[in-house]
């Protein structure tokens, strides 16, 4: 989330996390707890863990952030999706924890994020004080090892075809290749190359040349 303060604020204790300032902007302050009290959110900045008023500051989530949801859940809301569609939410098998799932086009992978004993977010190697700063690495170093795949932000996806009508037969001359009938509809899986698209059209997944189909735009 990107927090926003509202109003400055003293600590009078020491449990209290941090002096803040009007109209600072944090985006590396991690919300541990939202729950438990009324007027206080549980908080950790620059390694340090304590209390900050709820009424002292504006969240703004990320679009990319799904909080309490399941695995099952997040492979149904990116199930289909291009490949690079991910989401960020909280581990169901270790509370406090997160993991990411990712859309390869044709599954959906999932990264547990780790945490060090210097509250250091990592999936692979490299290591971040927030989550942010580890979703925004991925936006230009894939994430996967055996494959490239970037993180794309939902606002990426605001309008995208999700079908298209087939204009001309094609023929494959690959194994890989997906045969069209004019007037096919074709489920799209991946639409991110100029080249070739990814689609699902009488049971079977192939590539295709996108010239011989005509998009269907919808918005999500």
């Amino acid at each position: 989330k990107i927090l926003i303060f509202l109003y400055g604020f003293r600590p009078c204790s020491c449990i209290i996390i941090h002096k803040i300032y009007v109209g600072e902007i944090y985006q590396s302050l991690k919300i541990t707890n939202m729950e438990d009290d009324p007027n206080w959110y549980t908080a950790e900045l620059h390694n340090r863990k304590g209390f900050v008023p709820k009424n002292y500051i504006n969240l703004r989530p990320h679009a990319w952030f799904a909080g309490r949801i399941s695995r099952g859940v997040a492979e149904s809301r990116l199930r289909h999706r291009e490949c690079g569609a991910f989401l960020v939410r909280e581990s169901e098998s270790a509370p406090g924890e997160f993991s990411m799932s990712v859309s390869y086009g044709d599954h959906v992978q999932h990264f547990k994020v780790l945490q060090d004993r210097c509250s250091q977010y990592y999936v692979w190697d490299e290591a971040f004080s927030s989550l942010n700063e580890l979703v925004e690495f991925y936006h230009s170093n894939s994430i996967a090892k055996e494959r490239t795949v970037f993180l794309r932000d939902p606002e990426q996806f605001a309008r995208r075809p999700h079908h298209a009508h087939a204009l001309f037969d094609f023929n494959p001359h690959h194994p890989s290749q997906l045969r069209l009938v004019r007037g096919d509809v074709i489920e799209l899986v991946d639409c991110s190359d100029s080249v070739r698209w990814r689609g699902r059209c009488h049971g079977r997944v192939g590539y295709f040349p996108p010239e011989y189909v005509q998009p269907i735009y919808q918005y999500q």
